[in-house]
């Protein structure tokens, strides 16, 4: 939205030197960096709450062991991304991991050690080398954010504003000028800056299987978007193949870690069906086992996971957070495969940045899930995302502060009713999103087709038209269902984790990346050198 005269809308009008907008991995990595430069973290949920950074199970890539280089590194990054990935940002990504691992140990994090006290080394599918770092075995994720989190709350510095909304982008001149916040009390707040840094992670509410949080309902696209700001790649979103099929929503995930350790993806009859799909069986990528699972699935069959002979009586202490969801569904991951499906996991594309996390817009930077750096490609490397979202949003703060003054904020004021959380979607709102979540997973999910997708186009517009206008998640998901559904028609061919059944094979020639304008929602092509 353009700048608003102060007076018109709002119960309240503060200033501060950058707004982050979120409060996972990278909003808690940017705001740690920008203390010094009057900063406001701003995140709809508590500090911390709500993220996918803080359901992460598997851990953390770093070429930190003696047999493995971030040239090794990369070069698993590349061949996972099935020629889509930026050479540049998957060098700079593997080569300040290790420095990254450093920074969160000094911190306070406490990664898992083996008998000898050095950093126990897990492994993954798509990594040729042991090195994943974990916390608490399978709390890995959480261990990060609650660090960082406390780190923050440390400084006196940094301006919280928990539980408000982000409603719009404010510019001026062609620049970011502020932000519109809504508090839980209804009340809409201007908080003018001169910097806002979008970390509001991904958007896995749109699909009605998904491991994310319900809080992760694509909100900094959706702002981008509104604000014209170029987006790139939307139609890459992964699947993780190995979510407990045990009816929950959100679907409890079963870490790839499972597989790396030796556990098996078998069928109702015992069949290892994977071996058929890839040589690597089990750590084939993501894409290629949740697609062999959705087949199994479509046939009438089920497939599970099978760590009863990897793990047995080991897995309650290695993978405590997972044996604690199977048991609370009744089910002994020790003693019994586990159901398991395909559910939306991650997303790939999101707003356009480079290596330090610019966006199109003056202003503007984005980093975690809701921005695309070209590291990905059309398929992410598992545990590289909590690894992006550490290097990118400390680059982020350090490009920022190169851009400021020094300077404190001025804490938003937020009333006691503020502090008592969000109000519960409308009744209607409930029912559009719901229905939104079905049409996505039927039809923009692991199998896409020009039919299906079409359908979800004429759907989604639809149930805007039934929704009306308004503002808050169930618009926003609304704006990125269809921005993803237009990618997804606009990319005639498969790649990664897209793939079409009417056009099965890559595009001959150059890869491409896909653009969108968001004021537009028209695809575009850019052709990868």
């Amino acid at each position: 939205m353009q700048q608003p005269r102060d007076s018109q809308r709002f119960d309240e009008v503060s200033t501060t030197g950058v707004a982050v907008v979120g409060s996972g991995l990278a909003g808690l990595t940017a705001a740690l960096g920008l203390a010094d430069y009057g900063v406001t973290l701003v995140t709809k949920t508590q500090l911390g709450a709500g993220s996918a950074s803080a359901w992460a199970q598997g851990g953390l890539a770093a070429a930190v062991g003696a047999d493995d280089s971030p040239e090794r590194h990369a070069a698993d990054t590349l061949a996972v991304a099935d020629g889509l990935a930026d050479p540049a940002v998957v060098e700079l990504l593997t080569r300040q991991a290790p420095e990254r691992v450093r920074f969160l140990l000094g911190l306070g994090a406490e990664l898992d050690r083996d008998a000898d006290r050095a950093l126990a080394l897990g492994r993954e599918a798509g990594h040729s080398r042991r090195r994943i770092l974990h916390a608490h075995g399978d709390g890995t994720g959480a261990e990060l954010v609650r660090v960082l989190a406390a780190a923050v709350r440390r400084r006196g510095d940094i301006a919280l504003a928990e539980r408000s909304f982000a409603l719009d982008l404010v510019t001026a001149a062609g620049r970011v000028a502020g932000l519109v916040l809504r508090r839980a009390d209804g009340a809409r707040v201007l908080l003018r800056c001169g910097a806002v840094v979008l970390a509001t992670g991904g958007c896995g509410r749109l699909y009605a299987r998904t491991t994310n949080p319900p809080e992760l309902t694509g909100d900094g696209l959706a702002l981008a978007a509104r604000a014209g700001v170029r987006l790139a790649d939307l139609e890459f979103v992964q699947f993780h193949p190995t979510a407990l099929d045990s009816g929950c929503d959100p679907l409890a995930l079963l870490t790839e870690a499972l597989r790396g350790e030796g556990a098996l993806v078998i069928d109702e009859r015992g069949r290892r069906f994977l071996v058929d799909a890839h040589p690597a069986a089990e750590l084939a990528p993501r894409d290629v086992v949740a697609r062999a699972i959705w087949r199994v699935q479509q046939r009438g069959g089920r497939a599970f996971l099978d760590a009863t002979g990897a793990l047995g009586e080991r897995l309650a202490a290695r993978f405590p957070t997972v044996f604690e969801l199977c048991r609370r569904e009744g089910l002994d991951p020790r003693r019994e495969p586990l159901p398991i499906s395909p559910a939306a996991h991650y997303h790939i594309g999101g707003i356009a940045v480079d290596a330090r996390g610019r966006s199109s817009l003056p202003g503007l930077w984005a980093a975690g899930e809701n921005a695309c750096t070209g590291a990905h490609g059309a398929n992410r490397l598992a545990s590289n995302s909590l690894l992006e979202a550490v290097v990118i949003a400390g680059r982020v703060a350090e490009d920022v502060a190169s851009q400021l003054p020094l300077g404190r904020a001025a804490p938003p004021t937020l009333s006691e009713s503020s502090r008592l959380g969000a109000a519960p979607p409308s009744a209607a709102e409930a029912e559009t999103v719901a229905a939104l979540r079905d049409l996505m997973w039927q039809h923009v999910g692991l199998l896409r087709d020009e039919a299906g997708l079409t359908r979800a186009l004429h759907g989604i517009a639809a149930l805007a038209r039934g929704l009306g206008p308004g503002e808050g998640e169930a618009h926003n998901l609304l704006v990125v269902a269809q921005l993803v559904t237009a990618a997804a028609l606009a990319r005639r061919e498969s790649r990664g984790v897209h793939f079409r059944a009417d056009f099965p094979a890559h595009v001959e020639g150059a890869a491409f990346h896909s653009t969108m304008i968001g004021r537009t929602v028209e695809a575009a092509r850019q052709r990868v050198a």
